[in-house]
């Protein structure tokens, strides 16, 4: 197929295609609830139709310039009219074909395999969804389907009395993590522009400065911005487990029927190429799980490789493709701590070496869903529950994969790992640096000391390290100066030089709450590159340790989910 390339507005119009609000139900109670802009429950439908509200005067930051490349997007669009409208919220003259409608979706909330109603409003679990992501179109560009969703465009049935707006902080945190996260060559949601407003701003809590308190202390008025993320789909864990509650519980006479709907489009969406569309309907139910596992298993060990936390990964920030999505209170590991977790009402269960198990309760979650569509067949059931009880040998498996990968090593060797974990726990070391460092391959822990937090004055610690690197170096395939540098290669594109670190972000959305987008720009640019050897200028700024003066620093060591 020949890739086009789209020139003007008018033509990613015709490109529009509409498969969810198409294909699945809408809200029967959408139609006598006004503009569907304040908290409601939502009892049946697998959407509700809203009209975003755009942000006043919006001021373009940025956009993904790869991202642009990769659908063919000409970088003229980011001066049309038409283009920046609708990517900051104005739906109100679109061209035909496009849908002067977004619409947004809701979703149950589980945090860690735990189902929860206490938060929703209404305490019945129908209060839970999109309250301030708004899909706004879908389109077949290149023969790939996709769907646009801006995050902070205002209320939604699910604003659960919030004022739908996201701020320029995490908006910038995210348009960043995003193409971040694809140049890691990890499955993601992608981020397509950033727009902000100085004419509309929204109070948050917040940190004092250079304050260590784990809450928040103070309100603080933030210019708002909508960043525009694109996924295949934006269907989540969360949103199954909706609909399986409502088909389990038979909530409504529809209930099983939508619960059979959502699972199909989500396989037509993200899993039509593995997955026959002529099998019958418990067929494509275990191929699904078995899919599902393979991805989110890889997903999570793959998260470890490039030292990313989650944070906060409930089943509703999980998406059911297989991909990371919801940038929240992320971060990447700094000081190696496998107990790491940045969001500080995110709890042992979410930290870094844990991810492994919270993806489990999430799949746990995925096949409670997807049950009340086997309750007819014993046999596929069991077969749905031996896939469900194999995932903690399926994520060991890729984890150790993983290791072994980063370690230079053709398997996985557990008595090396654990020697180097405890070593990296005395140390203090930097994760990213440390790894590239050993990348390598060096002769003594000279160059590795490149990546500690302090100097080893410890001549019994000096002889552990040296100890360490002499077994490793015994079990490496290096034998002369070529296959050195053939490894060498390959656990560099294994092991990042660059990570998006907190007070890299925070320099970047200070300056741009000040009007300078510069650095927004800067950190595309090198984050987009994060396996390369890069000037030394750039190496000096950023292939660096954090800073003993932010260790602690609330908004920079740890954030609240405030955004």
């Amino acid at each position: 197929m020949n890739k086009k390339n789209i020139e003007t507005f008018d033509e990613l119009a015709q490109l529009c295609n509409y498969s969810f609000v198409e294909n699945l139900n809408s809200d029967p109670d959408a139609k006598y609830n006004e503009d569907n802009k304040f908290p409601r429950e939502v009892f049946s439908g697998h959407y509700v139709p809203v009209i975003p509200t755009p942000i006043k005067e919006p001021i373009y930051i940025s956009h993904s310039i790869n991202f642009f490349k990769e659908l063919g997007l000409s970088e003229n669009l980011i001066k049309s009219d038409e283009f920046i409208k609708l990517f900051s919220g104005d739906m109100s003259n679109l061209s035909q074909p496009m849908q002067n409608i977004g619409w947004a979706t809701g979703y149950a909330l589980s945090i860690y395999g735990t189902e929860y109603y206490a938060q929703c409003p209404f305490q019945t679990g129908n209060g839970y969804g999109d309250g301030r992501a708004i899909s706004v179109l879908e389109a077949v560009i290149n023969g790939k389907r996709w769907e646009f969703q801006l995050k902070g465009a205002g209320r939604t049935p699910y604003c659960r009395g919030a004022d739908g707006r996201a701020v320029l902080r995490s908006s910038v945190r995210e348009f960043l993590a995003q193409e971040h996260m694809h140049a890691l060559q990890i499955p993601t949601s992608r981020s397509l522009t950033l727009f902000t407003s100085q004419k509309e701003q929204v109070t948050r809590p917040w940190f004092k400065d250079n304050s260590y308190s784990k809450e928040p202390e103070v309100m603080i008025e933030e210019d708002v911005a909508i960043t525009t993320r694109v996924a295949p789909s934006f269907i989540r864990v969360g949103q199954l487990e909706l609909f399986g509650r409502r088909a389990r519980k038979n909530e409504h006479e529809n209930a099983l029927k939508e619960l059979e709907m959502i699972v199909l489009h989500l396989i037509d969406r993200e899993y039509s190429e593995v997955i026959n569309q002529n099998l019958k309907l418990d067929e494509k139910i275990i191929l699904l799980a078995k899919e599902f596992q393979n991805r989110l298993t890889s997903l999570v060990a793959n998260w470890i490789r490039v030292g990313y936390c989650q944070g906060n990964f409930n089943s509703d920030n999980c998406a059911a493709g297989g991909f990371t999505l919801d940038y929240g209170p992320f971060g990447f590991i700094e000081m190696f701590d496998h107990k790491y977790q940045s969001w500080t009402g995110g709890g042992m269960h979410f930290s870094f070496f844990n991810q492994p198990v919270a993806a489990q309760k999430n799949f746990k979650s995925f096949c409670s869903a997807l049950k009340p569509l086997l309750s007819s067949n014993t046999n596929v059931l069991e077969e749905l529950e031996k896939i469900e009880h194999n995932f903690p040998k399926i994520m060991q498996q890729k984890m150790e994969h993983m290791w072994a990968r980063k370690l230079g090593l053709s398997k996985f060797d557990v008595e090396l790992f654990e020697e180097l974990i405890n070593l990296l726990i005395e140390t203090k070391v930097d994760y990213t640096i440390f790894f590239r460092e050993l990348s390598s391959i060096p002769d003594d822990m000279s160059s590795l000391e490149k990546s500690f937090y302090g100097s080893v004055k410890d001549e019994t610690m000096k002889e552990k390290w040296n100890s360490w690197l002499e077994i490793w170096k015994t079990k490496i395939d290096v034998n002369d100066e070529e296959s050195k540098q053939k490894l060498s290669k390959q656990m560099k594109l294994t092991n990042p030089k660059y990570t998006l670190r907190e007070w890299h972000l925070v320099w970047a959305y200070q300056e741009a709450q000040n009007g300078n987008y510069a650095p927004v720009q800067e950190l595309q640019e090198i984050m987009t590159k994060p396996y390369e050897e890069q000037t030394k200028e750039i190496e000096e700024k950023y292939y660096s340790k954090k800073p003993s003066d932010f260790f602690g620093i609330a908004g920079i060591s740890h954030v609240s989910c405030s955004s």
